[in-house]
């Protein structure tokens, strides 16, 4: 090979990777939106991917789906958003930092009272645990 030689494409086509010319998909297409034509299609698009809704608008029907059903990691979305409105109505996060810092300082006062509330702490705990299983589509006995 020259140093001057001018097929450049076909001695860069020579040189390639075995198998990379015979891609599995064609390159990606690109375009530039206005500010105002993107907040348009996240609007539009809902909860659906932006590529799959701009598939979906400009072939219709005709537009191939590149998930395949079912691959969600959602199975139950009822059981999560009870999961998720219990999590976000508790003060959990906060009573159990605050139950460490008691426990680490030494001035947990452990009564029965005091176990009786941890145990059912524990109990909650143990119920959304579940119900998150649940609504992923794990079996309740799970490996945490």
């Amino acid at each position: 090979m020259r140093t001057l030689d001018h097929n450049f494409n076909e001695i860069a086509a020579s040189a390639a990777k075995p198998g990379a010319e015979t891609s599995k998909y064609p390159p990606p297409f690109s375009i530039r939106l206005t500010f105002e034509e993107r907040a348009r299609l996240d609007a539009d698009r809902g909860r659906v991917s932006l590529a799959a809704h701009i598939r979906e608008r400009l072939f219709d029907d005709g537009a191939t789906p590149r998930k395949k059903p079912g691959n969600s990691p959602i199975k139950d979305a009822e059981a999560l958003g009870s999961v998720l409105g219990a999590l976000g109505g508790s003060r959990l996060s906060s009573n159990l930092n605050q139950l460490a810092k008691a426990v680490n300082t030494g001035s947990l006062p452990v009564t029965p009272e005091t176990e009786a509330d941890l145990v059912a702490a524990c109990e909650e705990v143990k119920a959304l645990r579940l119900d998150l299983l649940r609504a992923l589509g794990e079996s309740p006995g799970a490996a945490p």
